[in-house]
């Protein structure tokens, strides 16, 4: 089992930055694939950026490509999300995952194998 704990979320105006967090535990993170997918109000849960187990290729939709950043610290067992250029339609309850696959990340929710809590993203305008 992996548990995965997000943290960073918040309000903020449109324009600003946020940092997400997410640490893992329960197994060897390095082994694992780590993305980040959000889910808006009466919205189905999307794709956000992931980042490769290995290489740490990082990938991204094409809606943050530019403002968003991903990166990981295997030393920490942590993923980040930098969230740059924030907008209000980036208001979403945003979720880590991790995915013990090799390969390309996967930007279907259903093929990553564990998921934290979510924490809340609020942009104002």
């Amino acid at each position: 089992q992996v548990q995965l704990v997000e943290s960073g979320g918040g309000l903020v105006q449109a324009g600003g930055s946020l940092r997400l967090s997410c640490v893992a535990s329960g197994r060897t993170f390095s082994n694992f694939a780590m993305g980040w997918f959000r889910q808006g109000p009466g919205q189905e849960r999307e794709f956000v950026s992931g980042i490769t187990r290995s290489s740490s290729i990082p990938y991204y939709a094409d809606s943050v490509k530019g403002r968003f950043i991903i990166s990981r610290d295997n030393a920490k067992n942590t993923v980040y999300l930098q969230m740059n250029s924030l907008k209000p339609d980036d208001t979403a309850v945003y979720y880590c995952a991790a995915d013990i696959r090799s390969g390309p990340i996967a930007r279907t929710p259903s093929f990553w194998d564990y998921w934290g809590q979510g924490t809340q993203v609020t942009v104002s305008s």
